[in-house]
């Protein structure tokens, strides 16, 4: 695996949702390294990409209601463990549960174990709100994948929250989730 300043040379064999991704982000004057890699679908899955990208790729935890009528984008440290309960009770939300693969694809047009944040490019009609944990805003930088598994970006934290964001039209919700095993 290798390093590189921003996106491919070629977008041969590239998904037009990861291309979609480099160019907003190169359309915003966001600056960003890429790595790719084999597919990678758990946190565990990306220490060795952690390491090439220098930070740690948080979690990305789709979730909804019971009823499917509110959905959620959890962003939090890898090493956290989810406790749904303590999540609940910071949103007003109880019965929170994973949301599935068929609504990750309707509303952020990932695949389960692509989740991220750059799927909210997708989420035009605003259903999915965007939870973060604060340690991950307190990092420098922030890593994800570019809507497919097989690449992962690192940018400023500064840059997603801030251009990023406003740009796709998404405010986010900080909660603080216990580092407690």
């Amino acid at each position: 695996m290798e390093l590189y300043e921003g996106r491919p040379d070629s977008i041969a064999g590239r998904m037009e949702k990861e291309i979609k991704v480099y160019d907003l982000l190169d359309s915003l004057g966001i600056r960003y390294q890429r790595v790719d890699h084999p597919a990678v679908a758990t946190i565990e899955a990306c220490h060795g990409v952690d390491q090439i990208l220098g930070i740690r790729i948080c979690k990305n935890l789709f979730l909804c209601n019971r009823q499917k009528t509110a959905f959620y984008l959890l962003l939090m440290p890898g090493e956290k463990v989810f406790k749904t309960r303590e999540l609940s009770r910071q949103i007003g939300m109880s019965r929170l549960s994973f949301a599935s693969g068929e609504d990750m694809e309707k509303y952020l047009n990932v695949t389960p174990g692509s989740a991220t944040v750059m799927g909210l490019i997708f989420d035009t009609e605003h259903k999915v709100q965007l939870l973060i944990d604060e340690d991950v805003l307190n990092e420098e930088y922030f890593g994800c994948h570019p809507c497919i598994n097989t690449s992962s970006i690192k940018m400023r934290t500064e840059d997603m929250t801030g251009k990023y964001l406003e740009a796709v039209g998404h405010e986010y919700i900080t909660v603080k989730l216990s580092a407690d095993t």
